[in-house]
């Protein structure tokens, strides 16, 4: 018999969920649009990531060629170019090349930008690289040139002959056999365009030129930045690299590709994965808004499903029936998804760039990379995210017992019985736990669990926290009977307030997470770029520099009341890490706060140890304390330094050291200085400064030399940082419309399935528009419960964000910021569309007879 009714069933069930859906578009279309955004996001950022990452690889091989190893300088000042015969005569080394890498652009003038130009010049001996890294030769280049009509090299040793990379060229407006300037290490130099290094990556800006040109008319005799190394036939790498190793001076390291690829992994690790989290939150506010659709489908059918239980459907039937249902709006928002996402990877390496808009691959325009497996994986999860919030309504069906369910349609749960606190509470402690945990690998793994621990937490207690918010109101609501009716049947029916809730808790308490997070940054960024940028006028040169005599002319120039000089240059430190920044200022060493904003407590440096002051994410990196002493590559040694404090730096991702100026002169022999800062001496304005201190350079410095007002470089670093977190901002726009929208369809459903109810309220004498005026107060004292809810989840989570989530993943703190305005502007919103949604939903639910209504009960 049960065999004979199982295609009844089966006809019936799709019947059930087709019917549904046409009668509640607008619910399903949420809980899939809301999956499509998770999966969208995830997929997007992975596919910009990976794409990023294939041409940062692309452009290390380029600079690197292919050698089989490398000594990189831990500075641009270079190592003694007599490391290279010592390397060359190695065991287990078949050729060696030297080579000298500077920082160059094309042009005379100051760049445009503060980044300055992306240019890498190249100083190599032709012989030697023929047999390391041949693509950097050119070859084919003599004979374009020749046929070109203009300039022909001599030979291959020609000082005037440069070879560019195919972006290089691009970026000259040159063409083979024209000329084109470039300056580098504060000269500017005029060559021939020889031909093009057609082997290069496509977005990699490089020029070639001869290693003695290099050396002799850029300033770096008897220095190089690096050394090109082949192995022999059957040399050991291992064993090789350990002989190198007690061959090289302090200021020299190792580099393998493999190195290479770490240290471009973990320049924007924590930015990816920060980025790649973010949108699995979404994906998990998608979830809850499918359970909401699930449970209020479930609620409003149970009868129907009663019906098929008494005609023979199994209890697994109707679990298979809802999970179904949640498979099909999970499967198609993930496809959805999964299509906008694509074009949302597409739009932004348009307009943002590989690093999406975070500062990491200025100057490229990274190449779209899919593969299938990424979308295979992001498919299940946007329909996990959906069986998962899928799972309890199923559940809930299938234990329903057939006879009490024909007639009953409200909530399942005793008006007198006190909802549990336990579970909400359970998972809010382990989410608090959580926190606490430390990075796994340099990444807030625990920081997001603890965040979707407590968002879960905070879901499973909406029904006794609902009726904590409620209580208040039962006495002084009697008085007036509409708002008397809404808090009775709210307070009646809590699985079903919980159900109208969780998403609106979920997608508010996230949005409110990273609106605090967001505004505490930008908060704490303004507050320090006026701490550090106090001066009135910038001015800097990207190359060469400030020699004492010229600092001590610009000094007293008539109009400057104060000007401090300094200068920054990278330092590696690891050959796996992003190198560090090192900030030439002058520093007191007895009050550093007078220059830098220091952070916490300060140490004195012991007589004869020179101190230095890390910024904090230098210090979470590399993990020092004040106090510590640590040895500093410069000078051609091994400078040992005495960490003096901490100080708070936004700029500068991978770490900064900052050295008094005197300090470094006495150690590397440098005493140029690159950038200066002037506070200007009353009634003079910025332009009258510059064109006075313009004049006083001379000519070829004059050329090159930017000034900037500190009001413009406040205003765009605060663009940068908008930039940066221009893909958050979409998020939590997102975030915004999809909660509203979940409330709307939630509200709606809810009422929809009331009609019997409002019938009976008809038939014992309640007005139409005492019904209306009851809606609108459910609706109002739901928003604003959700409200209240959201507010406290998501402030909390905030402090996840702000005080595990960011030191762990940028190494950096900072004090909280509350956008007030944001959530007064989504309170008003949240409980405006509650009230409004209700009660459009309830006409409809009211435009039949009463009678007709309930008579099915009778």
């Amino acid at each position: 018999m049960t065999a004979e009714r199982r295609p009844l069933s089966r006809t019936a069930l799709a019947w059930m969920m087709v019917g549904e859906w046409r009668a509640h578009p607008g619910r399903v279309a949420t809980a899939a649009l809301a999956i499509a955004i998770g999966v969208a996001l995830g997929f997007a950022v992975h596919l910009i990531n990976g794409s990023a990452q294939n041409e940062l690889a692309q452009a290390v091989r380029t600079v690197n060629a292919d050698a089989d190893l490398q000594v990189h300088s831990s500075t641009p000042l270079g190592f003694d170019e007599g490391l290279y015969p010592s390397l060359a005569r190695a065991p287990g080394i078949a050729a060696a090349s030297p080579v000298v890498e500077l920082r160059a652009r094309f042009g005379v003038g100051p760049s445009q930008s503060l980044e300055g130009g992306g240019l890498t010049l190249l100083g190599i001996d032709p012989l030697r690289a023929a047999a390391v890294t041949p693509t950097l030769l050119g070859r084919g280049a003599v004979r374009a040139a020749e046929g070109a009509g203009g300039f022909v090299p001599e030979s291959v040793f020609d000082p005037r002959a440069i070879a560019l990379s195919p972006a290089a060229l691009a970026a000259s407006g040159r063409k083979v056999g024209e000329t084109v300037t470039l300056t580098a290490a504060g000269r500017t130099v005029t060559f021939g365009v020889a031909g093009v290094l057609s082997q290069a990556s496509s977005e990699q800006q490089i020029a070639v030129i001869d290693i003695a040109t290099a050396q002799w008319l850029f300033g770096s005799l008897g220095r190089l930045q690096r050394i090109d190394l082949k192995f022999a036939p059957g040399a050991d790498p291992q064993a090789v690299q350990a002989a190198l190793r007690a061959r090289l001076p302090a200021d020299a390291q190792i580099v393998t590709a493999q190195s290479e690829a770490r240290r471009g992994d973990n320049l924007t690790k924590a930015y990816r994965v920060n980025l790649e989290m973010l949108a699995l939150m979404a994906l998990l506010t998608g979830g809850f808004l499918v359970y909401s659709a699930q449970s209020l489908s479930v609620a409003r059918r149970r009868p129907q499903f009663a019906l098929l239980r008494v005609l023979g459907l199994e209890r697994r039937g109707l679990l298979a029936q809802v999970f179904v249902e949640g498979a099909l709006v999970g499967g198609v928002g993930a496809v959805l998804g999964l299509a906008l996402g694509l074009g949302v990877a597409v739009g932004t390496l348009k307009f943002l760039g590989g690093d999406l808009g975070g500062g990491y691959f200025r100057g490229t325009t990274p190449d779209l990379v899919i593969t299938p497996l990424p979308a295979l994986i992001f498919f299940v999860l946007g329909l996990a995210a959906a069986l998962i919030g899928s799972l309890l309504p199923a559940m809930e069906a299938a234990r329903a017992q057939p006879g009490i369910a024909l007639k009953d349609i409200g909530d399942r749960n005793d008006p007198d019985a006190r909802p549990a606190a336990w579970w909400g509470v359970g998972l809010l402690a382990a989410g608090t736990l959580a926190a606490f945990l430390p990075a796994i690998g340099g990444l807030p793994l625990f920081g997001y669990l603890s965040i979707g621990l407590m968002l879960a937490g905070g879901v499973a207690a909406m029904p006794w926290l609902a009726r904590v918010l409620l209580s208040p109101l039962r006495g002084p609501a009697r008085r007036v009977l509409v708002l008397d009716l809404a808090i009775q049947r709210l307070w009646g029916a809590p699985a079903q307030a919980a159900v109208a809730l969780c998403g609106i808790v979920a997608s508010t308490s996230l949005m409110v997470a990273m609106a605090v997070m967001v505004a505490s940054l930008r908060g704490s960024v303004d507050d320090w770029l006026n701490d550090i940028l106090p001066s009135d006028l910038l001015f800097r040169v990207e190359s060469g520099g400030f020699d004492p005599a010229l600092r001590a002319k610009l000094a007293a120039a008539p109009g400057v009341d104060a000007v401090l000089f300094q200068k920054t240059l990278p330092v590696r430190l690891s050959p796996d890490m992003p190198p560090l920044i090192l900030l030439v200022r002058p520093v007191d060493r007895d009050q550093p706060a007078d220059k830098l904003p220091m952070i916490g407590a300060v140490a004195q440096a012991p007589a004869g140890v020179t101190p230095v002051w890390l910024s904090e994410p230098a210090a979470r990196l590399y993990g020092r304390k004040v106090g510590e002493r640590m040895i500093l590559p410069l000078g051609g040694g091994s400078s040992q330094v005495f960490i003096g404090g901490i100080w708070r730096d936004y700029a500068r991702q991978a770490g900064a050291i900052a050295m008094d100026g005197a300090d470094y002169t006495r150690l590397t022999g440098d005493d140029l200085r690159t950038e200066a800062s002037l506070d200007l001496a009353p009634g003079v304005t910025p332009a009258q400064a510059t064109r006075t201190l313009r004049a006083l350079l001379p000519a070829p410095l004059a050329a090159q030399v930017q000034f900037f007002e500190t009001r413009q470089m406040r205003a765009l670093a605060l663009r940068l940082f908008d930039s940066s977190f221009a893909l958050t901002y979409a998020l939590e726009a997102i975030a915004i419309v999809v909660g509203l929208a979940g409330v709307a369809a939630t509200f709606s459903a809810q009422t929809l399935a009331r009609t019997k109810e409002f019938g009976m309220l008809r038939h014992v004498g309640v007005l139409r528009r005492q019904v209306m005026a009851m809606l609108a107060a459910e609706g109002a004292l739901l928003g604003a419960v959700g409200v209240i809810a959201g507010l406290g989840l998501g402030l909390a989570m905030s402090q996840v964000l702000i005080h595990v989530v960011n030191p762990q993943s940028f190494h950096w703190t900072m004090e909280t910021r509350l956008p007030l305005g944001l959530f007064a502007s989504l309170a008003v919103a949240l409980v405006a569309a509650g009230a409004g949604t209700a009660v459009l939903a309830g006409r409809r639910a009211l435009s039949g007879d009463a009678v007709r209504a309930v008579r099915e009960d009778w």
